[in-house]
């Protein structure tokens, strides 16, 4: 399938140019990082109509989302994006609603703040709501971009609990299905500063044909053509490859037991570096080898 959309997923505490501070106006201007490099920048950018762009902050896995929708609004208003708002959905009934639905279609861009994935999937999976997303981002020039809970929910295969510390013991991952943007990947975010890596593994094992995708904070991956990953942010993105796993005790062990894995590859991306999902082929932009 020729995908026309772009699909931005993001590790979580993306950089917002601290706008919790009060002196934010006078100290905005000096958060290079946030103006010229950070990911809104590039979720701006990437989009159909730059700081033009129709943007629909989307707030349903969140608990605050009074306090989240406003933050967002307000950091992209300061990178130039003024034609933004807040949808926070918060019951199912309401993803049938038709203002909700025509304000979606009307989008450029859909942004998926952090929370609980399985709130969000819950609430928006097979509703109309979910079904324009889906159309939006295969037939248009649409972008889903999603942090935390919004970058986990994306893909067909969802991480929605384990602990990080016995993700290496049969059963303690938990996995649903997503919303289905894209296929034989699974997404786990926070990664490297909540030391989940073991929670990848367990859920490659399982299948390796799914590429596991761990996204740093403030990291993420930019998706186009439903094929071509982008590193982009200020952290790593660590790639779970299981094709080449030679042996495994998984199907031996009772629930609660340790996996042993022979073989699992693993590539770390940072910013720049990408990476090819039919050929697996791994790109690093500032190789010392060239």
């Amino acid at each position: 399938m020729n995908i026309r959309g772009k699909l931005i997923i993001i590790g979580g505490a993306v950089d917002k140019g601290s706008f919790t501070e009060t002196d934010l106006d006078k100290n905005a201007p000096k958060n290079l990082n946030f103006f010229e490099e950070g990911i809104l920048k590039r979720v701006i950018n990437e989009s159909k109509n730059k700081e033009l762009s129709r943007i629909e902050v989307i707030t349903t896995a969140s608990k605050i989302p009074k306090e989240i929708g406003p933050e967002y609004v307000k950091a992209l208003s300061y990178l130039g994006a003024n034609n933004v708002d807040v949808l926070d959905i918060v019951r199912r009934e309401e993803a049938m609603d038709p203002e909700i639905l025509a304000r979606l279609k009307a989008a450029d861009v859909v942004m998926f703040t952090g929370g609980d994935q399985l709130r969000l999937t819950s609430i928006l999976g097979g509703t109309l709501f979910h079904d324009i997303i889906l159309d939006k981002y295969r037939n248009e020039d649409f972008i889903y971009a999603g942090t935390s809970a919004g970058a986990a929910a994306a893909s067909n295969n969802m991480i929605y609990q384990g602990s990080s510390s016995e993700a290496l013991l049969k059963g303690e991952v938990k996995i649903t299905s997503g919303l289905g943007l894209i296929d034989d990947v699974i997404i786990d975010t926070h990664f490297v500063q909540r030391g989940r890596i073991g929670r990848l593994f367990q859920a490659v094992v399982g299948n390796p044909k799914v590429l596991g995708i761990g996204l740093g904070e403030d990291t993420g991956l930019l998706i186009t053509n439903g094929r071509q990953m982008e590193a982009i942010g200020s952290g790593l993105v660590i790639l779970v490859d299981g094709r080449e796993i030679k042996d495994t005790n998984l199907t031996q062990i009772e629930l609660g037991q340790p996996i042993s894995i022979n073989h699992l590859v693993t590539h770390v991306l940072s910013k720049n570096d990408t990476f090819d999902l039919d050929t697996f082929k791994m790109t690093i932009k500032s190789s010392q080898y060239v």
